[in-house]
């Protein structure tokens, strides 16, 4: 599985002999290399220990990480990385499945092989090449809890290749590590990447050939998360940097909700001494379809702490918000009172919707306990039940964490399926240790978590499966005040980058469709960038185990075809398969659940034609359901066309998409 090479000087090329003695005088020592590569043999990760431990990755003959170094800085002053010596090592090999329930595949294939370093002084790494990536992880043993003061993760590259870049441009007040995870790609050569800028993972990079790699982290536990930035070490480079400890802290942010860092420590985590932490992996893909079906998060993760997972239904909801709960032909007025959310119930059980959520208003902002006067929850959950409608409430997560016991006993107790937590706005230890103790603190009351305000998914989801949905991505909701963004753009791109880290709460369905040209921000009749196929294709393609539906009642009545298509779309599958797509440009995917597969796609403002066949089928004959862009979605995007056709796994589709277009298809074999 490895080879360890000692580099002597009878080794060297005669034209190498001046460099290398160079090299070898500045380490002091030998410098030993040890190899690790992929089941099938194509991507090899090398480590190499010298004055410095530095990793670095090829695949076939395209060099992905050039040598980058790794370390932990501890508060004494030890660094772990700098001048080690190998004490042993152990190499093992895995090929595994898992099941996983609330997830795009029902099971995930885990093979790998493995090399385990261990170093004097009680720390180590483990290396881990698969098929689709590698990844690495430090682990100490050291009796006593230790402080860390910094971490060293480098990320080299040998070109100025292009990169998808997700500036932090939302940053909270002044605090820099403070933000809501949000962000458009900058497409930008490695070398334009903008001094002291923080960008958010997954971080995707183009080697050319087709070849893409995306930084990502998984397990996440204990520890801050991962912001990358230029590493000036190097040409080409970036780091990793991490949010220190929260020294201080008050409220602020949005009607002062948030629980907004003042003031920082000067280390980044203090944490047991005898631990693994989190892993740092890249994902590697030969066309840019494959990252539409990865699962490297999930195979880094820690497997569910949860024995009895009958509980957690994922599904779709109702939505308030993004529509202002702007409903008409009423006979009372629409807003946040009891009868508008009788409403959404009554619509949502016509409808087989399984969740209604009540977002912000129904209590008091930073007192979850009182209600508002106009709101009656328990009538609300009560009325529910008779129409087999679940509520989810919302809470920022300053007035749910200060009250955690009291609000889940109380609203669990009244029937509540579950809470959307938003205004986290951050990544540091002690929020991270926070929305592990919240998630598992759920599952005693068995209530679902929606976490908004979030940082990226690292993998907590297949530890507390109850976590249905994360925010972490720009999603629908900025449609209501950013009139110049290029959304089809970016939701040509998520499914390659941030959906690589794991579910993604885009809130899909909007009902009112634009043009490039004639979309404008509106806050109480929101529309959306692209066609009514794009937005249907996101149901399919977009992973979200609790899917919202995000545009109101009324909307959604008056176009009743959309809507009992988009209530047949499960929300998790059994399996996927990636039909085509390129970055930013567009995507197409095919899912099944149970006999039925469903099947979606977007593209950008580019009108484009795509042909895939559907050789995923099972024999026999199958009727599909499809739903495509009309003929004059260029001038009115809400225009589209059903049909129904006959087809077997030697069919093949072409679809026309018109500018900011879309699909969805759903096929079922012929009874």
């Amino acid at each position: 599985m490895y080879l360890l090479t000692r580099i002597t000087t009878h080794q060297m090329n005669r034209n190498l002999l001046q460099a290398m003695i160079f090299i070898f005088l500045s380490v002091s020592g030998w410098s030993q290399v040890l190899h690790l590569k992929s089941p099938n043999g194509n991507i090899e990760l090398n480590l190499e220990n010298g004055a410095k431990i530095r990793w670095s990755v090829k695949h076939k003959d395209t060099e992905v990480i050039a040598p980058s170094a790794i370390s932990l800085t501890l508060s004494n002053g030890e660094v772990l990385g700098n001048n080690a010596k190998i004490a042993s090592t152990k190499n093992s090999a895995s090929n595994t499945t898992f099941e996983t329930p609330v997830y795009k595949k029902k099971t995930v294939v885990d093979q790998y092989n493995q090399l385990i370093v261990n170093f004097k002084g009680n720390f180590g790494l483990i290396l881990r090449a698969y098929n689709d990536g590698v990844a690495y992880r430090f682990f100490t043993n050291k009796n006593k809890k230790i402080t860390i003061v910094s971490e060293e993760a480098s990320f080299n590259f040998s070109q100025d290749h292009k990169a998808f870049v997700p500036y932090v441009r939302d940053l909270r007040e002044k605090d820099m590590y403070t933000s809501a995870f949000e962000a458009l790609y900058d497409e930008i050569p490695l070398s334009k990447f903008v001094k002291d800028t923080l960008a958010i993972s997954p971080l995707l990079v183009d080697l050319g050939n087709g070849k893409k790699a995306a930084i990502v982290e998984a397990e996440l536990q204990d520890y801050p998360g991962m912001f990358l930035t230029r590493n000036n070490e190097a040409q080409y480079g970036l780091k990793g940097i991490f949010a220190h400890y929260p020294k201080k802290e008050r409220l602020g942010g949005y009607n002062k909700m948030n629980y907004m860092v003042s003031e920082r420590e000067n280390y980044i985590a203090e944490t047991n001494g005898s631990r693994s932490f989190p892993w740092r992996a890249i994902i590697i893909s030969e066309k840019d379809s494959e990252l539409l079906n990865n699962d490297m998060v999930q195979k880094l993760s820690s497997p569910s702490q949860i024995s009895d997972m009958s509980w957690i239904k994922p599904g779709k909801v109702a939505w308030d918000w993004w529509n202002d709960w702007n409903i008409s032909k009423v006979d009372f007025k629409a807003g946040i009172n009891t009868q508008t959310y009788k409403y959404y119930i009554d619509f949502a059980s016509k409808n087989n919707i399984e969740y209604v959520v009540i977002d912000e208003g129904w209590s008091e902002e930073t007192d979850i306990l009182k209600i508002s006067p106009a709101m009656d929850i328990k009538e609300l959950i009560e009325y529910g039940k008779q129409k087999n409608v679940g509520i989810i409430l919302w809470a920022s997560w300053y007035a749910i964490n200060q009250v955690l016991d009291d609000a889940f006993t109380k609203y669990s107790n009244m029937g509540v399926k579950g809470f959307k937590i938003d205004f986290i706005d951050r990544d540091d230890q002690k929020m991270v240790n926070s929305l592990y103790n919240i998630a598992k603190k759920a599952t005693s009351y068995k209530l679902l978590i929606d976490y908004h305000g979030m940082y990226k998914p690292t993998g907590i989801q297949r530890t507390y499966p109850n976590i249905v949905n994360f925010e972490g991505v720009k999603g629908l909701e900025n449609a209501k005040w950013t009139p110049h963004d290029d959304m089809p753009h970016y939701e040509a791109s998520i499914p390659f980058i941030r959906m690589l880290a794991g579910p993604m709460d885009y809130t899909p369905g909007a009902m009112r469709n634009a043009t490039k040209a004639d979309f404008r921000p509106s806050n109480s009749l929101p529309m959306s960038q692209g066609t009514r196929c794009h937005q249907l294709g996101m149901y399919v393609l977009y992973e979200a185990p609790l899917q919202m539906m995000a545009d109101s009642p009324t909307a959604y009545m008056k176009e009743q075809e959309s809507t009992t298509f988009i209530s047949q779309i499960p929300t998790t599958f059994d399996e996927t398969v990636a039909l085509d797509g390129k970055v930013s440009e567009y995507a197409a995917i095919a899912r099944k659940k149970g006999n039925t597969w469903f099947v979606g796609g977007l593209t950008n403002w580019s009108a484009r034609e795509i042909e895939f066949d559907l050789s995923f089928l099972e024999k026999g004959t199958f009727t599909a359901e499809i739903f495509k862009d009309g003929l004059n979605a260029e001038k009115d995007p809400t225009d589209y066309k059903r049909e129904i056709i006959e087809v077997t796994n030697a069919s093949k589709l072409k679809v026309q998409m018109a500018p900011g277009g879309g699909f969805a298809i759903i096929i079922n074999p012929e009874k």
